[in-house]
């Protein structure tokens, strides 16, 4: 099982290379990506720090900065309505 899984991961890298070297993508991307982390991460600071829901505080880490990334804004509110409703 350990070998089949190797092999998966070989040849997902093998192919993911071969993209990135032909479709001639660039940095731009990287570019996109770092900014889509910042304005997450900007979006729970603000949400943490505003003042407006004392009880409320989202912690910063892959998995809500993920969220975050994912969904925009809207999983800011996401993470706050489950935030309110869980705890």
């Amino acid at each position: 099982m350990r070998v089949i899984l190797t092999m998966v991961l070989i040849v997902s890298l093998l192919l993911i290379t071969y993209i990135l070297l032909t479709r001639k993508l660039g940095l731009a991307w990287l570019t996109r990506l770092g900014l889509h982390i910042v304005l997450a991460a900007l979006g729970i600071y603000v949400v943490n720090f505003s003042g407006l829901l004392t009880e409320a505080y989202i912690p910063m880490n892959p998995a809500t900065i993920s969220t975050v990334l994912v969904l925009g804004l809207p999983g800011v509110g996401l993470l706050l309505g489950l935030k309110l409703t869980m705890f």
